[in-house]
């Protein structure tokens, strides 16, 4: 049921959630719509909830529906625009309709708690930024995980690095990210004994 996203309280949900960003265009490889599909799964199985973009296409869809089929509950949070234009994923137990992108991030990030980025495009890299830097600050202690089974967030892990080495960004980025490699990793990142102390998240990196 669609609702609007600026009225809901994050209490009442169930204890774990877990937000996930991926890729939402169409035309992705098959073996990303997979590993979209044993992510939603595996979410399920675990008895966790999914808290999405609230689309219906592509990876985003398919880690929904599948979470779904396993009998999670599913949370999705998308822009009044992109309901327009038939893109929203309505069989979501919970469908919160925002205003604009920066409204749908936070509604996304006050649900969940923790961030897994799946991969994806410039969308899918801007979620990840704004929790990833924001963890950086200790200004949440939510895990923040990438799950990257074949290099696709290397090279901007790479780039990252590189602002390292040239002074431009301390070591805290690197280490407040847990980089995995199968879905079972990245789900162990994400799950409650990951949670911070205090506001402070323990390095787990696997990069």
């Amino acid at each position: 049921m669609a609702v609007d996203g600026t009225a809901i309280q994050r209490g009442g949900r169930d204890p774990h959630s877990v937000c996930v960003y991926c890729g939402s265009s169409d035309g992705v490889p098959q073996r990303y719509l997979d590993l979209a599909a044993e992510t939603g799964a595996a979410i399920a199985a675990r008895g966790w909830t999914l808290v999405s973009g609230g689309g219906r296409r592509s990876m985003m869809g398919a880690v929904a529906l599948a979470a779904r089929e396993g009998g999670a509950r599913t949370v999705g949070v998308i822009p009044r625009s992109m309901v327009e234009r038939e893109w929203a994923d309505h069989d979501s137990d919970e469908l919160l309709v925002t205003e604009t992108m920066r409204e749908r991030k936070a509604l996304m990030e006050a649900h969940a708690d923790a961030f897994l980025a799946l991969p994806g495009g410039i969308g899918t890299c801007e979620e990840l930024f704004e929790v990833w830097s924001a963890g950086s600050l200790q200004l949440h202690g939510k895990p923040v995980v990438v799950l990257d089974p074949d290099g696709h967030w290397s090279g901007l892990l790479d780039w990252v690095s590189g602002l390292v080495e040239g002074g431009f960004a301390s070591r805290a980025p690197l280490e407040r990210i847990v980089v995995a490699r199968t879905v079972d990793e990245a789900l162990e990142a994400c799950g409650p004994a990951a949670a911070a102390v205090d506001g402070v998240s323990v390095s787990r990196s696997q990069a």
